[in-house]
């Protein structure tokens, strides 16, 4: 099955890691993807900062451009990959060994790719 994963962290919690501890882990997450290169789909991406979005929303006169994502969430998504795994158990396994999630305020989120949109067909 195919899922996507999003990696989210706090950005308080973000900006509170020292230097020395991001390079370390961010060696391990470079290690991650080739050690699990078998399940991953595409190699994904890491986002810029949530500072640097720029959203798009429903306005009562159209589309209306914001700077910044201003959503309630406390948690912003930092990357994804696409990941083609046996099942969601096995997708868990494989976010289990996110090696970001040490620092606090860090999760991924796993989410089932639609791959039938018969509905759709007329």
């Amino acid at each position: 099955m195919k899922y996507v994963i999003m990696f989210t962290s706090t950005p308080e919690h973000d900006a509170a890691v020292s230097p020395e501890v991001a390079q370390d882990v961010y060696a391990r997450v470079y290690q991650w993807f080739q050690d699990n290169a078998d399940s991953i789909e595409d190699s994904g991406a890491e986002l810029q900062p949530v500072d640097a979005a720029t959203t798009v929303r429903h306005g009562a006169k159209g589309a209306v451009v914001v700077d910044g994502p201003f959503t309630e969430a406390r948690e912003a998504v930092g990357g994804f990959t696409l990941i083609d795994v046996a099942d969601l158990d096995a997708a868990i396994a494989l976010a289990r060994t996110w090696p970001m999630l040490e620092l606090e305020g860090t999760s991924v989120e796993i989410r089932p790719i639609v791959t039938d949109y018969s509905q759709f067909e007329q």
